[in-house]
This record gives C-alpha cells, structure tokens and sequence, in this order.
C-alpha cells in the first residue's frame, strides 16, 4: 500500500502520482509539462505495460497530456474519468497529438537542411485515438469496484467541466485506508458550471496548491470589467485579443459577452471571433453535458430558452484561411483563441499581427505559469520573439482580476476544513516551489492539520505512515542556472538592440557613403546571425 509522488511536485503542471495497493498499479492523473520545461516530464517508476488504471481528475493537459505517451509504451489498462471528462478529452488529446506532429514537422524542416538529426514527436493522433479507446466514463457520485479491496468515487470539484476530485478506499491485508485526490479545486461562482463540493473523512489527503499563497480580489461585476476593456480598445480602432483556454475559459468569456450584449454595456454591436476548432468542439460538450454540470443560474437561462454561450455576430473560424482572414479584416473586434497561456495554437498568430499595434489589446483571463509566453507579457515583456520574429509589445495588457478556475487560499482551506477528524495527512502538490511550502505550514501551524510538501520521486507507504524514501528537491538558487544565463544574456542582446536603434536614429541625416557603410556592416551582422 504505496503513495509514489511522480509529477506537480512544488510545481504546477505534469500532475501525475502513483497509488499500489492490493496487486494493482494506479496513476493518478498523466498530465504533461507546461511551459518552459515543456516535454520534460518525470519517469513513471514502473514499467508502462504493468498499469492496470489511470483515474482522471479532469481532461486540462497538465493532468491528462500523457495519456498518449502512455498508449504508445504499451499500456493497456482502463482510463476512469467523468462523463464529461472524456468527452473533452476525445478532442484535447488529438488536438495535442496534432501540436506534437506539426512541430515535429516544422523541426524537421529546420533539420534536414541543416543536416541534423530528426525530431520525433511524443506521440502521434493514433497514439491518441488509442488512449481514447481505453476511456470508462462514470457518473459523479457513483461508487465503482475498482477491483477486490479499492473502491472509488467521483466528486464535482467546480474547476472545470467534469472536474472530479477522487476518493479511493483502499483494504489490504485487513488494514484500510481512505484517500482523497483533490484534483484542481474550483473557485467559487464561475459562470456555467457548479461550486465545488467537499468531502467529509479521509485519512490521506493529496491536494493542490495553485493558490495556496494569494488571495482573489472581491469578484467584481465581470461582465462590466471586461465590458470596459472592450470600450477602451474598439474606441481606439484597434482589435482586444484574449488568449484563453480553449476548455472552460473560452466558454466562460462567451457567457460574460452575451450578458455584456443582453446589458448593453458597450455603446455599439461589435463581432467576436472564437478562433480555436478545439474551442468551437469544446462549446458544444459544454452543451451536450449541461444537465450534470451547470449551475442554477445557467439552467435558469437553458430553461427560459436562452443559450448561455450564443449571442448575434458571434463568428467561429475553423479552417486555417478563416483564421487568417480575421487579422485582415480591420474591423475593430474581439479575438478568443488558444493557448491561454500563448505557448501554442493560433493566439500565436495574433499576437504577432496586434502585439505591435498600439491602439489593441491583449486581456489574460487567466494563470500563466512560469516560463510560458504569457507569463512573460505579464512582467511588463517590451519584445517577444513570436516565428522568429522580434516583436516590440505596444499594445495594452490587460487583466482581468478575479476570473480564476482555481480556488484562492480561503476557498482551499475552505474545502480542506470539510474533513472530520481531520486526515492523518495532507500531501500538499501542484503549486509553485515556495506556494506549496508556504500553504503545508500554513495547514500545520495555523489550522492544526498535519501538511508536508513532498518532492517527485518521494514514496509513502500508506499502511505503517512512513516514509520508504525521499524526492529530490533542487536547490532555487541552482535550478536551470543554463537557462538563467540564457536568459540574462539574451536581456543584454536586447539592451543592444536597442542602443543600435539609438544609433541608427542620431544618425539621421548623414552623409550617403557613411551610412552606406554602416548599412552593409549591420546587414552583415544579420547575415551571420539569422540561422
């Protein structure tokens, strides 16, 4: 009876950990790296083909990402998840397969003219389609026979549409214990799906910590905070670019616009753009699964025949020429797409065509995690490189504060404190290195509820409470020192950069054969350079 600690161990992303009990090997969730640690994932410590089950908490990547990965090395077992859950699935994991080939394809192209090695993508849209296969949805609430000595259960978490966290009961050789996964827990009043529910007893919890350290500011009137970032933009002629999750945040801006159009809170009717296929199919789930995951106020509007996420000049862009066709069009407007957190997709795209562009805006509705695109925009990035183009940042960058899938600090403690008597321990994961410390002595301390932050590759063993061994923590100060060098250095490229615009312009005016000559040295540097 074994608890192993294999991904989001004081990190957010790549969630994933090990449950053996009673002659079966179980994952808890397979999600992959995001950000700048991207398909840098942690080892499963057994071998693939001996997993019996993977239990899902919900279909974000960062939980389910691997899925494929696993198919592809010979896992054979069965996928539980909610309804919902593999509904979004079905469509998140080949839309991630199909990342990983055109990448593959884009860094072959580099490659073959470079005489290089090819690259191999993590896997394929039939290693997808074969993850797929091995789905067994269930019903929240629904207690399933794993097999002889575990039983689990499903309960609505309020992070995302089917979001779950899991409760196991484990009896092996006459001693029993009870688990509970958290999953992602939910913030509370999100438009269209429910709060999250608490669970009562356990005596191990796993629970995440995303926002363990902070705290939401009081939720404002979100359609007329979003409302004024419209106004502001179209006045000014230019396009507001939201980059959004293309599950659960996308849909959750078009219940906020079609209240805004209802209210009438922007002077004129002004087109919106979901710019994302994953999206578009991800809305259409939300609508098939409404009767087990919306809420009052969202039902109320079904009832009364009005669509929660439809409204007039809502235009949906699938094909890649529609998609291009949008940043062609200059009509002023709102663009939804994906990623929310900029590393991938289409929002790529138009973050080159209005980062630029002083009269747009970009709005993030949501959490970036270290090392992504968007996190880099939100600490004030005056250039990005965007296809291997430098592009100076101009437009407004906006947030829009309080929009969180994710429960604050309060709203987890407020789950955590459901628990009588309280579990003999919490495994506090899935947050930032110091966010997880942090909220283990805030537990501890503060509320009396035994809390530590284990690292990946820790083991735990369940039935005598001790630990069999240790992960491996990185010191802060020594983490990716190549990267920070990396980083540094190119800061100071930067800062070049902009003293030769410096010169270029004091220049202004010089004789013809000087700047000739200067010319020449400049592109011959660029020459050397653009490999």
């Amino acid at each position: 009876m074994k608890l192993g600690f294999v991904g989001a161990d004081h990190e957010v992303t790549g969630s994933c950990h090990y449950l053996e009990a009673c002659g079966k090997q179980i994952l808890i969730d397979c999600g992959m790296e995001q950000g700048k640690d991207i398909y840098v994932n942690q080892d499963i410590p057994i071998p693939i083909n001996q997993i019996d089950y993977v239990l899902l908490t919900h279909a974000h990547i960062d939980h389910s990402g691997r899925l494929p990965l696993l198919y592809k090395n010979g896992f054979k077992g069965s996928i539980i998840s909610t309804f919902a859950t593999s509904d979004l699935c079905s469509i998140m994991l080949r839309d991630s397969a199909h990342i990983q080939e055109f990448e593959a394809e884009w860094r072959n192209r580099k490659a073959r003219r470079a005489g290089s090695e090819e690259y191999v993508p993590l896997y394929t849209t039939e290693d997808a389609l074969g993850a797929i296969s091995l789905f067994h949805p269930c019903d929240y609430e629904q207690t399933i026979e794993l097999s002889e000595g575990i039983n689990i259960r499903f309960r609505d978490v309020g992070h995302l549409l089917g979001s779950a966290s899991i409760e196991i009961w484990i009896t092996e050789n006459g001693i029993s214990r009870k688990l509970v996964f958290s999953g992602d827990i939910g913030n509370i009043n999100q438009p269209l799906i429910k709060d999250p529910q608490t669970t009562s007893s356990a005596d191990y919890v796993i629970m995440e910590s995303t926002y363990g350290d902070r705290l939401h500011k009081a939720p404002p009137d979100y359609a007329v905070e979003l409302a004024n970032v419209i106004n502001r933009t179209l006045r000014r002629g230019g396009n507001l670019v939201i980059p959004a999750f293309a599950v659960g945040r996308t849909q959750e801006m078009l219940y906020f616009i079609r209240e805004i159009k209802e209210r009438k809170l922007v002077e004129f009717d002004f087109p919106v753009y979901v710019d994302s296929p994953l999206a578009i199919e991800a809305t259409s789930i939300f609508n098939k699964n409404f009767q087990s995951c919306f809420d009052e106020e969202a039902m109320a509007l079904i009832q009364s025949g009005i669509s929660p996420i439809r409204f007039p000049n809502l235009h949906l862009a699938i094909s890649s020429d529609e998609s291009k066709a949008i940043n062609f069009d200059s009509t002023p407007k709102v663009i939804i797409s994906a990623s929310g957190m900029c590393e991938a997709g289409r929002i790529k795209h138009h973050l080159k065509h209005n980062l630029w562009r002083p009269e747009c805006a970009v709005l993030f509705v949501g959490y970036q995690a270290y090392g992504t695109l968007g996190r880099a925009l939100t600490e004030g990035a005056e250039y990005v490189k965007l296809f291997g183009e430098t592009i100076e940042v101009k437009a407004e960058l906006a947030q829009l504060d309080g929009v969180s899938g994710h429960a604050d600090k309060n709203g987890l403690l407020h789950w955590v404190e459901a628990f009588s008597p309280k579990p003999q321990m919490v495994f506090v994961v899935h947050g930032e290195d110091e966010t997880c410390d942090h909220f283990a002595e805030c537990l501890t301390d503060e509320h009396q509820i035994p809390a530590c932050a284990p690292f990946s590759g820790a083991l735990f063993d369940l039935a005598t409470g001790e630990w069999i061994k240790e992960g491996l923590k990185i010191p802060v100060a020594a983490e990716k020192p190549a990267a920070k060098r990396k980083s540094d250095i190119y800061a100071r490229l930067i800062e070049a950069g902009k003293r030769l615009m410096q010169v270029i312009y004091h220049n202004e005016g010089g004789a013809n054969k000087d700047l000739a000559k200067f010319i020449s040295q400049i592109n011959s540097l660029c020459d050397k350079w653009d490999r």
